[in-house]
């Protein structure tokens, strides 16, 4: 019985880590996106 437990914490834990990291993810890419996006423009602008 423990053993079924303890699979179903583990589970859970990576889903809400998984979350997570996708969240940070999408943030640092968002950043890199429009820094990026930012360049370019300044570029053009030349």
């Amino acid at each position: 019985m423990p053993c079924a437990m303890h699979r179903k914490v583990k589970k859970v834990a990576k889903k809400k880590l998984a979350k997570k990291v996708k969240k940070v993810a999408k943030k640092k890419l968002a950043k890199k996106v429009k820094k990026v996006a930012k360049k370019k423009v300044a570029k053009k602008k030349k």
